[in-house]
């Protein structure tokens, strides 16, 4: 197995993002013609990648020619392929040593697009590895980033709270802060009051324990969120196929585009929330930075990221809608 050949990043002269993985991986990606369960197969095609949410975000943002750091549990053999495979990405890696190995994570993607995502769980960390994982955070901070981006689940042993810890240690520094997670992480992190949240539709659905089904179920959920402790947060809502929904304090905005065949979907939410950290101005152009990263991301092997020769393939067709009524039903949006 190897990476995908890929343009080298551009050299890194934006702004310093800092990202936190707590539950990093090694993504191993193969690509099938179908999938039977209980048959022997033959890859057409296999990619080995570094892979966690906030690993993902570092890696897009680097190849667009930010600074960009990662903190990750590293353990095993795996946590020192981890580092290996940044390093040639300018990913700046802040490994913090674990005892535990590192998650090995396989992903099977067939041609039509469909993927199948076999995770593994991850070392389990001790309370003396998450309070060492945080320390580094706080050191990090002294070089102020533009960003700290908490993303992805836990392992085992972490508490619930990490990526909330984490945005505390940021709003301390004066950094403003992305939170990308789930279930009781995302509840915990919301209640910290971070400036983004990157949710997908069912991850915020589970939060509030409802379905949503319309534009307004998805701003009542948001109103929900800000009750709970997100006061100030930019929610970006990513929708699948139907592009995404970002709800600012100030304005609701919708993006996306025509249906793509993806050829993988990994990591095309890390992408997105990418995109929109890299990207200045209105809300709308924002979102369409945000949606376009995301599906530039779709049309790639693997967890493999867009750089700025991939990009201009999502961007093709996204169209922005502001104020979207909020009777139409979010199967609607990509119509």
């Amino acid at each position: 197995m190897s990476t995908p050949p890929t343009a080298p990043p551009s050299a890194p002269t934006g702004d310093l993002v800092l990202t936190v993985t707590p539950n990093p991986s090694v993504d191993h990606t193969v690509e099938l013609a179908v999938l039977t369960r209980g048959e022997v197969h033959r890859a057409t095609a296999a990619l080995v990648e570094a892979g966690g949410k906030g690993v993902n975000v570092a890696r897009a943002l680097a190849r667009h020619g930010h600074r960009a750091s990662a903190v990750v549990p590293s353990g095993g053999v795996d946590g020192d392929r981890l580092v290996g495979l940044l390093a040639p990405q300018r990913v700046d890696v802040v490994p913090v040593a674990v005892a535990g190995a590192i998650r090995t994570n396989t992903t099977v993607v067939e041609a039509d697009g469909t993927t199948t995502k076999l995770n593994e769980p991850g070392p389990v960390l001790s309370g003396q590895e998450v309070d060492a994982l945080l320390r580094t955070v706080r050191a990090r901070l002294t070089v102020g980033p533009r960003w700290l981006v908490s993303c992805g689940s836990l392992p085992p042993g972490a508490p619930a709270d990490v990526h909330a810890r984490v945005v505390a240690l940021g709003r301390e520094a004066g950094v403003a802060t992305a939170v990308d997670t789930s279930g009781a992480a995302l509840a915990a992190a919301v209640a910290a009051d971070p400036d983004v949240v990157k949710p997908n539709l069912e991850e915020l659905a589970e939060l509030v324990a409802r379905e949503l089904q319309t534009v307004g179920d998805v701003l009542s959920a948001v109103t929900e969120l800000r009750a709970r402790g997100a006061r100030r947060a930019d929610v970006l809502v990513s929708l699948g196929g139907a592009g995404a929904l970002l709800v600012t304090p100030r304005e609701t905005v919708w993006a996306g585009g025509e249906p793509l065949v993806p050829r993988s979907t990994v990591g095309a939410g890390d992408c997105t929330l990418a995109g929109y950290l890299h990207a200045g101005g209105p809300a709308a152009e924002r979102l369409r930075t945000a949606v376009s990263w995301g599906r530039a991301a779709v049309l790639l092997p693997g967890s493999a990221v867009p750089g700025p020769d991939e990009t201009p393939a999502g961007a093709a067709g996204v169209r922005v809608v502001t104020d979207p009524d909020p009777d139409t039903s979010v199967k609607e949006l990509k119509q």
